[in-house]
């Protein structure tokens, strides 16, 4: 599995209304092939910052079929204008897990 991880800073006022248009679009990602999960995070500390944790199969689930797929347009015309400046992605692999 990899995990994406995206921090978001939504421009300040906007939190509501990003919010409520990240669960519209995550009807989206949810629908790519090779995705698993996903889950937003809201900084305590600083109420715009959030960061955005998404679970795939493989690299290219992300970076190639959802990034081409028409569901990526919708995405992007839902979510990218909150954005300032413009997400970090990054892409990670589990090397250790431990749950109780």
């Amino acid at each position: 599995m990899i995990l994406e991880l995206a921090t978001l800073y939504v421009k300040l006022n906007q939190e509501a209304s990003f919010e409520k248009d990240f669960k519209i679009a995550s009807q989206y990602i949810s629908a790519v092939p090779g995705y698993l999960h996903h889950n937003l995070q809201k900084c305590m500390e600083q109420p715009n910052k959030y960061v955005l944790l998404v679970g795939w199969n493989a690299l290219e689930d992300h970076t190639v079929g959802f990034r081409n797929s028409q569901g990526y347009q919708h995405w992007k015309e839902l979510l990218h204008h909150y954005y300032d400046p413009f997400p970090i992605v990054e892409h990670f692999e589990s090397i250790f897990e431990n749950e109780r």
